[in-house]
């Protein structure tokens, strides 16, 4: 076996995942796409559900390393949240296929019955939860640089700029799919994460919840 199979398994998975879906896509495919066998796949990945949390992985390290750089050099977590958003919508310009499998194949993975008895949720990948960690971090930060004001919590902020984000990257996917007029462009995207950190800054009252 070639010692690429492995990165061949990941680039063919990660092109039939996007392209027909992780639970139409049998893993007797992907190896043949790949030029492989299916005992291959299973020997580096497990199955179909480690293949997927492997292009999750590989993609996203590089991108979380890339985040760090970008978040340590910037003068604030304000300047840190607008560099990250325009970096990581860059990121799933540059990789379609990546950022289908991650707004809308990732949110949910079920695995299949021919490697569970019973359909179960994966794990999140590890890269997933770095990258929580990185915003949390930078939401710790904000909290202490005015960036942030009231009481929310890290967690909380975090969630709700990555869900805005999130919300207007997955229709600049969907709309690139379908072959319609770009939507959300990245300058925009930018434009408002910035103007609810304006918001943000301004000192909110405490509800009891945070207290407690």
């Amino acid at each position: 076996t070639s010692p690429n199979s492995r990165s061949r398994l990941i680039e063919a998975g990660k092109e039939l995942f996007a392209r027909n879906g992780y639970a139409q896509t049998s893993t007797s495919v992907i190896a043949r796409r790949a030029g492989t066998s299916e005992s291959q796949l299973v020997r580096y990945f497990r199955g179909k559900a480690g293949l997927l949390e492997a292009i999750f992985d590989e993609c996203f390290e590089p991108l979380n390393q890339s985040l760090q750089a970008v978040i340590a050099e910037a003068a604030s977590a304000h300047d840190a949240v607008l560099a990250v958003t325009e970096k990581v919508v860059a990121f799933f310009d540059d990789d379609p296929d990546l950022a289908f499998l991650c707004l809308f194949e990732g949110r949910r993975i079920h695995l299949g019955q021919s490697e569970m008895p019973l359909q179960a949720e994966m794990a999140l990948p590890k890269s997933f939860m770095q990258f929580g960690d990185l915003l949390r971090l930078i939401a710790r930060r904000g909290r202490k640089d005015g960036t942030f004001g009231g009481g929310f919590r890290d967690s909380s902020l975090a969630l709700a700029l990555t869900g805005a984000a999130e919300a207007m990257i997955r229709q600049r996917v969907i709309a690139h799919r379908s072959g319609e007029e770009e939507r959300y462009p990245r300058s925009e995207i930018v434009d408002l994460i910035a103007a609810m950190l304006s918001g943000l800054s301004a000192a909110a009252p405490v509800s009891r919840a945070v207290q407690q």
